[in-house]
């Protein structure tokens, strides 16, 4: 990509700051709120009903999370999701568990049909259930069958450009490859390491990032989603280089939480591995 996409985009995102409001599940808001904040971002989780207008008003952004679901959150959900389309603000929806439940399905199809959401990112799985696809989740994880590789990277794009223009949105498929795409144009992200599984939120951590890149980078939301991808993989692969004999995943979360926090634009574009995808 462009240099813009991996170095301005990161840059911009720590000298902006920008707020973003998190409604997003009680397993990863710990996770999610630190993440950001070494990204150089500013995080503020609230479901709320009666508090959300007030909060996503005061905010950039928006992160809609579906992985802990009660009617008291969805309703929170809707509300902060109708402020923020009213405030064109950029919402990011985390489709967390899509097809595992009849309720994780018609929540993420609501949300995404009624409110003006910007970005999905999920795995292939839940990004399927989303489409109205059959798909089989094992619960927040995706089914190896949908795993993206080398073998089905052209047609994982085109899925994923065809997706974006079906709903006006970017969208990010997540796991062993990347790929993020909107109506136009399609890229591979091949950073990570497998270990990244193995700890509770990383997706929930990288929607939130995302959240953040699309404020401070606004009229750019591909590469920003792009960018938010790569910096979260490029902070695996700098945690599981760390690691010592006697560390485990307690060790590498806190190792990509480091990571992230040294980060800066020209140490994500030197180790990015984007390509775009014909």
């Amino acid at each position: 990509m462009e240099p813009f996409a991996l170095k301005n985009a990161l840059d911009n995102v720590r000298a902006s700051v920008p707020l973003v409001h998190c409604v997003t599940n009680y397993v990863t808001a710990n996770d999610c709120a630190n993440a950001l904040l070494a990204i150089g971002a500013s995080p503020i989780m609230s479901d709320e009903p009666a508090d959300v207008v007030d909060i996503t008003s005061i905010c950039g952004g928006l992160v809609l999370n579906i992985g802990t679901l009660s009617e008291r959150t969805i309703e929170g959900m809707y509300a902060a999701g109708k402020r923020a389309g009213e405030l064109g603000h950029p919402i990011v929806l985390d489709p967390v568990g899509a097809g595992a439940s009849k309720l994780r399905t018609a929540t993420a199809e609501g949300l995404l049909g009624k409110l003006d959401v910007r970005i999905v990112r999920g795995n292939k799985s839940e990004v399927r259930s989303l489409a109205g696809a059959a798909a089989s989740t094992r619960g927040v994880d995706a089914n190896p069958d949908d795993a993206v590789s080398e073998q089905n990277l052209a047609e994982n794009a085109a899925f994923a450009r065809e997706l974006a223009a079906r709903w006006g949105t970017v969208v990010a498929i997540t796991g062993a490859i990347d790929v993020v795409a909107d109506s136009k144009r399609a890229f591979a992200v091949r950073n990570g390491v497998p270990l990244m599984g193995k700890i509770t939120g990383a997706g929930c951590m990288l929607t939130c990032l995302s959240g953040a890149f699309a404020v401070a980078n606004p009229g750019r939301l591909l590469e920003a989603t792009v960018a938010s991808v790569a910096a979260l993989g490029l902070a695996g692969q700098i945690a599981a280089d760390r690691m010592g004999g006697m560390d485990g995943t307690g060790s590498f979360r806190t190792y990509v939480l480091d990571a992230l926090t040294r980060m800066d634009g020209a140490a994500l574009d030197a180790g990015a591995k984007v390509e775009e995808i014909g």
